[in-house]
């Protein structure tokens, strides 16, 4: 049975395996392990999927912000959802996209920014950044470059830069 959870230490380095697996590269991989150095991480939001003891997927959620004209507001980046090959395609990434989300919500958080594949992320609210006035700090295509409202209105009047930290140009 699939539990979806916080990740432990013990874990970190079938993650960083899994991800590996699942992107066919370490960038990703490295990207997790910088983030988890940081002050952007947030533990409660670094999720599991696993099954017995096997990790099958995970999900990471880090802070950073956007600057607008009169201030900065923080925001959640949601990078990188992975699973397993072998277990893609059976609905263990949407699960934790789920999971994650709702974990969001209880942890008080309002915005969630993502660079993916409008397919699949439009299914849970995500929309074109643009669409609210979001451009990113990054060379990110319009298509791909998206956001969800964990708040109703959370992004009103809140238009400007979305700032990722300079780690995110690895990647």
């Amino acid at each position: 049975m699939l539990n979806f959870v916080q990740e432990t230490d013990n874990q970190i380095e079938k993650i960083r395996q899994l991800i590996t697996d699942a992107f066919g590269q370490t960038k990703e991989a490295a990207l997790v392990e910088t983030i988890r150095k940081s002050s952007n991480f947030i533990p409660e939001l670094s999720l599991v999927a696993q099954e017995n003891e096997d990790v099958l997927g995970h999900i990471l959620f880090s802070s950073i912000v956007i600057e607008t004209s009169q201030e900065t507001f923080p925001v959640l980046a949601l990078a990188p959802l992975s699973v397993t090959p072998l277990r893609q395609r059976q609905g263990i990434g949407s699960k934790l996209v789920e999971v994650g989300l709702i974990r969001c919500r209880e942890l008080n958080h309002s915005i969630v920014i993502i660079v993916g594949e409008p397919r699949y992320y439009n299914r849970f609210g995500f929309q074109k950044a643009s669409q609210f006035g979001l451009h990113s700090s990054l060379p990110i295509p319009d298509e791909v470059f998206m956001v969800l409202e964990l708040k109703p209105s959370a992004l009103m009047n809140v238009n400007g830069t979305v700032w990722y930290p300079t780690y995110f140009n690895e990647v």
